[in-house]
Formats: C-alpha cells, structure tokens, sequence
C-alpha cells in the first residue's frame, strides 16, 4: 500500500480525509507533509472489530511533520446545509466534482452489498438500486 501512494502522491500528502482508519491512513500517515492536515470523519475499518486495535499508531508523524488531526461531524455545520448543496451542485454541474459509485440491483441484494462495502470490495459510495425508473 505505501508504494501505491507514493505512486499516487510522489510529492506527499497535504489533506487527508479519514473515512476508514486502520492500514490505510497508517500508509497516509507516513507520507503527511509538514503542516500537513488530517480531518478524522470515521474509522470503518473498525466498526465490527471483536476488541480495538492497539493504538494509537504513528502518532509520532504528526510531531514530526507538525501537522494537525482534528474530528469532524457533519452535524456541527447543519446550518450551512443549503449553501454546501448549491456549491456542490454548481461544481458536479460544472464538471469539477468527480464521484465514484458501485451500484448492485435488487433489494435481495442488499445485504451482499452491505457486508463488501465493510469488506473494501467497492470504490466510492455503495448504492443498491430496488428498482428501475
């Protein structure tokens, strides 16, 4: 995994947005640049975990690097919902928001999707499609 980012990010890594903890931001951690930022949104990478990992790891970047990890809840910007969505909306209009999605057909197969989406087996958001319009 450090050789793909360092493939993807030769020059290093400037923000990172942390959906998923555990080996993969411990890849981004090694490749933070100083001042780098770090924004904690989740960690799936250990919801279903029977104990938790022994942590916390590679804290030792952020002082190096001296860079910041802070968290990040959707909810403490509630009141900036209408204007996130228009400048959202205006950039996938114009091209400049790009997106990935896995969709899979049938409500039959939600859980299957579900439990790939926990597993990594899907890039991007995980939709299932009940029906066809």
């Amino acid at each position: 995994m450090d050789v793909r980012l360092a493939e993807l990010c030769p020059k290093g890594v400037d923000v990172y947005f942390d959906n998923v903890g555990g080996p993969i931001t411990d890849a981004v951690f090694k490749s933070i640049n100083v001042r780098a930022r770090i924004v904690v949104c989740g960690q799936i990478s250990q919801y279903n975990a029977d104990k938790p990992p022994t942590g916390p790891r590679l804290l030792g970047h952020l002082i190096v690097k001296q860079a910041k990890a802070e968290g990040f809840l959707v909810f403490q910007y509630s009141s900036r919902y209408g204007e996130g969505l228009k400048l959202l909306a205006n950039g996938f209009r114009a091209g400049k928001l790009k997106y990935r999605e896995q969709v899979i057909d049938g409500i039959e197969n939600a859980p299957r999707a579900f439990i790939g989406m926990l597993q990594g087996e899907n890039i991007g958001k995980q939709l299932v499609r009940v029906a066809q319009q």
